[in-house]
């Protein structure tokens, strides 16, 4: 039965960084899952050096160049389930950058990543601008 086997969970690799508070950040993302009349599935987060990403990024996708996210997608029907990993430290420099808090870019690469589980995509300026009009309405659900 779908939503049984819900679980979203928070890994580390090559970083310290740890979630604030954990249980909301889940509360936030199944509440965006459902909103999207999916079910929350096995959700794993890893947060992680650019290093270790780069790694991920080369193996997996044939690309040499740092990210903030990789999402590996292991949905199944209205089941959302995936390997989402970011880089912390990709995500503190973007958050720079754009001036913004890092807790917030941090959101928004969180909710990036759920979005294309859900089966958004950012492969065209169209579908890219899309994309980040979900992601101001989910960080809007925080």
């Amino acid at each position: 039965m779908p939503g049984n086997s819900s679980t979203i969970q928070f890994f580390k690799q090559g970083t310290t960084y740890s979630l604030p508070s954990p249980r909301k950040t889940i509360a936030w993302i199944k509440k965006v899952i459902t909103a999207e009349a999916a079910e929350p599935g096995e959700l794993n987060f890893i947060f992680c050096s650019d290093k270790y990403l780069l790694s991920i990024n080369q193996q997996f996708l044939n690309h040499d160049t740092f990210t903030d996210i990789i999402t590996f997608g292991m949905s199944d029907g209205d089941e959302i389930a995936g390997e989402i990993y970011i880089s912390v430290p990709r995500v503190r420099e973007n958050a720079k950058a754009q001036e913004v808090p890092f807790k917030d870019e941090l959101d928004r690469v969180i909710i990036h990543g759920v979005l294309h589980l859900l089966g958004y995509s950012d492969k065209t300026p169209r579908k890219k601008a899309l994309m980040r009009k979900k992601e101001d309405a989910c960080l809007s659900l925080r």
